[in-house]
C-alpha cells in the first residue's frame, strides 16, 4: 500500500498495529455476551429502616445489586460491555435488593465488610462520582443495612 511505502519501519508497525486493534474492536462487537440488558421486575424490596438508608443504597449499590440497573452507553460496547454484564450478574446473584423474597447469599456482616473493604469499587466511582461514599455515609449505610436486615431479613438467612 502506498500509505506505508515511504515510512520508517516503526511507523509501519504502528499503523498496522492500530489497524489490527481497530479490527479486533469491531470484531468484538459480534460477541453476543454483554448486551443482555434486562431489568427483571422488582418482586419485593426490603422493609428499609429509613428513607436515608434506601437513598444511600440506591446511590451506591443499585446499579449492580438490584433489578433497576441504569445501562449507560458504554455498556453496549465490547469489551467494556462484557465487564459490566459480569459485574451486574455477579452483584445480583450475591445480593439483590429487588428480589428480597428470594434467598440472598450474604449477611449484614458480609455487607458491612464489603462496604468497608471498598464497595462500590473504585473503577465504578470514577465514572459514577455520585456513588462514592464518604466515611460518614459508609457508616450510615452500614448501620442502616444492619437495622434493615434485623427488621426485614432476606429469605434463607442474612441475619
Amino acid at each position: 500500500m502506498r500509505v506505508f511505502a515511504n515510512r520508517p519501519r516503526w511507523q509501519r508497525w504502528l499503523l498496522w498495529g492500530g489497524i489490527s486493534a481497530f479490527a479486533l474492536l469491531v470484531l468484538a462487537q459480534a460477541v453476543p455476551y454483554g448486551r443482555n440488558h434486562s431489568n427483571p421486575p422488582v418482586t419485593k424490596e426490603p422493609a428499609w429502616d429509613s428513607p436515608r438508608t434506601r437513598a444511600l443504597a440506591v446511590r451506591a449499590c443499585y446499579d449492580c445489586h438490584s433489578n433497576e440497573t441504569k445501562w449507560l452507553w458504554y455498556s453496549n460496547i465490547a469489551p467494556v460491555s462484557w465487564l459490566v454484564q459480569r459485574d451486574v450478574d455477579g452483584g445480583r446473584s450475591a445480593l439483590n435488593f429487588s428480589e428480597w423474597d428470594k434467598p440472598q447469599d450474604v449477611s449484614s456482616g458480609d455487607i458491612a465488610e464489603a462496604i468497608r473493604g471498598g464497595m462500590p469499587p473504585w473503577f465504578y466511582t470514577v465514572i459514577h462520582r455520585n456513588a462514592a461514599l464518604n466515611a460518614t455515609e459508609k457508616n450510615q449505610l452500614i448501620s442502616g443495612l444492619n437495622a434493615t436486615f434485623a427488621k426485614s431479613p432476606p429469605i434463607g438467612g442474612g441475619g
